[in-house]
């Protein structure tokens, strides 16, 4: 399967979320890879999973919640949960106004707080949302009302020597519905090798294999995607 992949920025209040889109006709569905910023260290590690999940048939869009100027000059701006979670909501509008990808089913996975701001969005659109997978992060951050309310499928994949460990398993047997946890070999996901990240990968290829709803839509022969002609803003103020 052959990927057509274009570099996109989708509206979302007063900024443009910049991402990558990867797609084909046959895929299986769309899977939004979300990560809160856009650290360019963090970017190698998405395209390395965004690669594997490609290779077992779907489509991705590996999407910054964040702009460079809020990673750089706000660091409270990752913890804003519900703003990320609103973006992710406003990025799942494009998509359902793009007739490539709006009959697709959708898979989330994330980074850091976008774990959790995929367990909010996926909390208030259960019937838009088919599947989550958390590479480690903080969905705790989401609160326990959303995690006690999610129905989406939910694989939790945590490194084995995870500070965090403690944290994240109470988040996650909040989950009342299909959920599953993954060890990882190594640490932090933020710090794995490169060996360890493809076995995380693998984690969540084959989690969406497994739970991804099947898409109802028939494979359309082309595709074209409604690509903003000019995005610019004004420059922002440092």
């Amino acid at each position: 399967m052959k990927l057509r992949t274009t570099p996109i920025s989708i509206p979302a209040e007063s900024i443009w979320l910049d991402g990558t889109l990867s797609h084909a006709p046959d895929v299986r569905g769309l899977v939004l890879i979300l990560q809160p910023g856009a650290n360019p260290i963090v970017h190698k590690r998405q395209t390395l999973i965004a690669g594997v999940v490609q290779d077992a048939g779907f489509a991705t869009l590996s999407l910054d919640l964040m702009t460079r100027h809020e990673e750089l000059h706000d660091q409270d701006a990752s913890f804003n949960v519900t703003r990320l979670a609103e973006r992710l909501l406003a990025a799942n509008d494009w998509i359902e106004h793009q007739p490539p990808l709006e009959a697709l089913p959708i898979g989330l996975l994330a980074f850091g707080t976008a774990s959790a701001a995929i367990v909010r969005a996926a909390a208030k659109k259960p019937d838009r949302f088919g599947v989550l997978a958390c590479l480690a992060g903080r969905p705790d951050l989401a609160g326990a009302g959303p995690l006690r309310s999610l129905r989406a499928p939910t694989l939790f994949i945590v490194g084995r020597e995870d500070p965090g460990t403690a944290i994240l398993r109470q988040a996650f047997d909040m989950i009342p519905g299909d959920h599953e946890w993954r060890a990882a070999n190594g640490g932090e996901i933020e710090h794995l090798s490169p060996e360890n990240l493809r076995q995380s990968a693998g984690f969540v290829a084959d989690w969406m294999l497994r739970k991804m709803p099947p898409r109802q839509d028939q494979v359309p022969d082309e595709f074209e995607f409604d690509l903003p002609e000019d995005h610019a803003l004004p420059p922002e103020e440092t």
